[in-house]
């Protein structure tokens, strides 16, 4: 069993239909979501043996989230609950079909996630990202089940998913991450991202010595524990970084994006799935990995996560999409 580790929120996402009349505010329609809900989807309509670990309001929000889990065939039994609201996060949306977003999170659900007792010896893979890692008190909840289950030799995955906005301290959550590294079997991060977190601005995924850069850096993040580095420049594919030197490659697949809300989480769920497929779920599977099995998996998560650009809101595939 795969585990995904983080929050569960509602987006509210602008009605493609706009405002109804001039002048008025758009009109914004909920939409489940949230990077390791997202993630914990995906797994499940890829057919992956998944369980979702979060907390979760009683609302009706709360009950709406859960039920689109069970619908997906997400084991919902390391779900906490609580009689706080559901994080709320106001999308907008870009001509280019890119998001950004602005979050409710004060005194919300999510936020008081406890550790929970020793997951189940079946769990082969924890995946964690996102706001679960920045807000407290939850976020040193999830680092405690993150450095807890890599002691017990679980493969773990992190999608880090910066929200600049809801990081008070950039340079100490920077330090933070760094932390995290020698606890992970697989890093997975976008290009801006990586960029943020090696101290080079909001939007490094520029061409020429700024992606070197930033790519050095994230080569050095190899050498604290990492088996490898997935990278994802949107339009532009996925890399994958080795030890030694090892890159792989691949060109995005090329589609009318209609939104970009889910493709990174997709991307996270498509590579667990492959490796678990092929059990490569653990350090030494993925280490063992030539560059013909990168091209492969990465391709499969290019594939997949140009599925969900294809829809409106978090939608990703489901394993017939991509026969």
């Amino acid at each position: 069993m795969i585990v995904v580790a983080g929050e569960a929120l509602i987006d509210l996402v602008p009605s493609p239909q706009g405002p109804s009349e001039k002048g008025q505010l758009p009109a914004l329609l909920p939409r489940r979501g949230g990077g390791p809900y997202n993630t914990a989807v995906a797994l499940g309509r890829l057919g992956s043996s998944i369980a979702f670990c979060s907390r979760v309001s009683t609302d009706a929000f709360g009950e709406a989230l859960l039920e689109g889990l069970r619908a997906d065939g997400v084991d919902t039994r390391l779900v906490q609950r609580g009689d706080e609201p559901t994080t709320l996060a106001v999308a907008d949306i870009s001509p280019d079909g890119s998001a950004g977003y602005g979050f409710y999170v004060e005194g919300t659900a999510d936020r008081l996630f406890a550790l929970p007792p020793a997951l189940p010896d079946g769990v082969r893979a924890l995946s964690l990202g996102t706001c679960s890692l920045v807000l407290e008190p939850g976020a040193s909840a999830y680092e405690a089940l993150l450095r807890r289950e890599a002691g017990r030799g679980v493969c773990t995955v992190l999608d880090p998913n910066i929200r600049a906005g809801l990081i008070p301290d950039a340079d100490a959550y920077r330090a933070r991450f760094r932390s995290w590294l020698p606890y992970l079997t697989l890093l997975k991060l976008s290009e801006e991202d990586a960029g943020w977190l090696a101290g080079a601005g909001d939007g490094p995924g520029r061409p020429g010595g700024a992606r070197d850069a930033v790519a050095a850096v994230a080569r050095g993040w190899l050498g604290y524990g990492p088996a490898a580095i997935v990278i994802t420049r949107g339009g532009d594919g996925l890399t994958v970084l080795t030890p030694g030197g090892g890159e792989v490659s691949v060109p995005g697949s090329r589609i009318e994006v209609v939104d970009t809300i889910g493709a990174g989480d997709t991307v996270n769920a498509a590579l667990l799935h492959w490796l678990d497929a092929h059990d490569a779920l653990s350090r030494e599977g993925v280490a063992a990995l030539g560059p013909g099995d990168w091209r492969d998996i990465l391709g499969f998560a290019a594939r997949a996560a140009a599925v969900t650009c294809s829809r409106a809101g978090a939608e990703p595939p489901y394993a017939a999409d991509l026969v």
